[in-house]
């Protein structure tokens, strides 16, 4: 955990949410670099919703690899970035408008290759889960 890596510079307010996590509506509840854990939050918008009026999968599947792909940021150097290479989700039930509660968790720390694991959650129900697995590189161009 380095706290001058691109995450924590988002987490301080020194570097502006990325776009897509923006988009989501991400917000950071309580991280744990240390043991590589995260909360975090989204809101659920109308222009989310799939034709019946559920969140279409493919928003969910990104809050989860956001849940994650933050958890294990936070475990990382300053130059070090870890892009998805798989992403693997299950769907429990259909989630609606509003907050949805993550829960990332980095499942195993390597030099160059991590996995983790999250969950979404409405309403205290499961709405959600993934694992994922990371490719630890170096940042070519400053973040």
């Amino acid at each position: 955990m380095d706290k001058n890596s691109f995450f924590w510079k988002i987490v301080d307010g020194k570097v502006p949410v990325p776009p897509c996590a923006k988009t989501l509506g991400l917000e950071f509840v309580e991280i744990d670099g240390e043991r590589g854990t995260i909360e975090t939050r989204f809101e659920a918008v109308e222009g989310f919703l799939n034709p019946v009026g559920h969140v279409q999968g493919g928003f969910l599947a990104a809050m989860l690899d956001d849940t994650m792909g933050t958890a294990l940021a936070a475990t990382l150097e300053a130059g070090l970035f870890a892009p998805t290479v798989n992403l693997s989700v299950q769907y429990h039930r259909p989630a609606a408008l509003g907050p949805l509660k993550g829960l990332g968790r980095v499942m195993m720390r390597g030099r160059e290759v991590c996995h983790g694991s999250a969950e979404l959650w409405q309403n205290d129900k499961i709405v959600a889960a993934a694992t994922g697995t990371f490719a630890v590189r170096k940042i070519q161009e400053k973040i």
